[in-house]
């Protein structure tokens, strides 16, 4: 069995995507300690308090080489548009699509639960969110659960091929805020201002 560890990260630095300020979260897949994935991703919250998702910059590794970027996609390029990573006000069956670019990232998700509480080796959460996600793209979708608990996120992520769970975590006064008054009406045209983000 592969052993696999997730490292997330915000950082201290936002990138301007389809017009809109976002803050950007790095998240690293190590599988055995060897990386296999570094992705980028763009948030902003929209005034109402729904948190938008708009892409991601991805790099997959084979034996420490990169070797693609399958997966990447941004909001404003080749069709595609903000998902909803997070609800406002999630409601029991509510179900969003968190990715709205066709062809390349489509997932969905459907809110099962809203005061799970949940016990990991970071500690105990309580009043957490449960979410079901389904990828249409694949030619057997497999449904993969996650728990969201507040002021801290994702603590568990199950699906068919085993389960992450959070082990430590730290918070700290956020250095970039991002936030898109018009996220929800986001023109997805090819001219979005789209500047580079440093590494």
């Amino acid at each position: 069995m592969i052993d696999t560890r997730l490292e997330s990260a915000v950082l201290s630095k936002t990138r301007k995507v389809a017009g809109v300020q976002t803050l950007v979260l790095e998240e690293k897949v190590f599988n055995d300690g060897e990386l296999v994935e570094r992705a980028l991703d763009f948030f902003a919250q929209h005034q109402d308090g729904t948190v938008y998702y708009f892409g991601e910059a991805v790099d997959n590794y084979e034996n420490g080489k990169l070797v693609d970027h399958a997966g990447s996609w941004l909001a404003g390029k080749n069709g595609a548009a903000p998902g909803i990573i997070m609800p406002a006000n999630p409601v029991v069956g509510q179900t969003f699509n968190q990715e709205n670019a066709p062809g390349v990232a489509e997932d969905r998700s459907t809110v099962l639960a809203l005061d799970e509480n949940v016990k990991t080796p970071a500690g105990k959460f309580r009043g957490c969110a449960k979410f079901e996600d389904t990828n249409p793209l694949e030619s057997q979708s497999t449904s993969e659960f996650k728990w969201f608990c507040p002021g801290v996120g994702l603590v568990r992520d199950v699906d068919a091929e085993g389960f992450i769970e959070l082990v430590s975590y730290a918070t700290h006064a956020p250095a970039a805020r991002a936030t898109a008054d018009q996220a929800g009406g986001v023109d997805a045209g090819e001219d979005g201002d789209d500047e580079a983000v440093d590494d």
